[in-house]
């Protein structure tokens, strides 16, 4: 029988956002408030030429995330009856809570990145970031999967977007 392998990762930095106890389901670029990626030092030099770049992934601890999740659920914000599985879903209930976020650099000074909207609470421990590189992340082929059945799909629209709603 195969050993469990155990994975650990260490935190490079944090990220700065307005979010303490309700943060958005997605990235809004047009959001004002201040984000913030701050580098512990000892990682401030990886950051050499990043400012080269537009956009930028963020790899994160979902560290608040309080519960389990199951493996199957009902997204409660499709207002459908719809079964739908985690690996289906960007929901922060994963075995692993890792989260990822695309983000724009508005400029780097020393060890902080300042960004336009991220949908992560204050203080979130940052894992990695890697450069979007336009021809190799952009998948002009790709769908909606299953979201393609919703009937609501304004509703959809606005949760795709990061666009504040009710």
């Amino acid at each position: 029988m195969k050993e469990e392998l155990s994975i650990n990762f260490k935190k490079i930095g944090i990220i700065e956002t307005p979010y303490e106890k309700v943060a958005p389901y997605q990235p809004f670029e047009k959001d004002v408030n201040s984000f913030k990626v701050i580098i512990d030092p000892e990682y401030s030099e990886g950051l050499e030429r990043l400012c080269s770049f537009k956009y930028i992934y963020l790899l994160y601890f979902i560290d608040r995330y309080s519960g389990e999740g199951d493996l199957v659920f009902k997204p409660d914000w499709t207002r459908e009856d719809i079964d739908v599985g985690i690996f289906a879903s960007r929901s922060p209930g994963r075995p692993n809570p890792i989260g990822l976020s695309i983000t724009s650099i508005k400029k780097i000074e020393k060890n902080i990145i300042y960004t336009t909207g991220l949908d992560v609470f204050n203080g979130t421990p940052l894992l990695d970031i890697k450069p979007y590189i336009k021809d190799l992340d952009v998948k002009p082929e790709a769908n909606f999967g299953w979201l393609d059945e919703l009937k609501d799909k304004g509703h959809f629209a606005k949760h795709l977007m990061g666009i504040p709603h009710d």
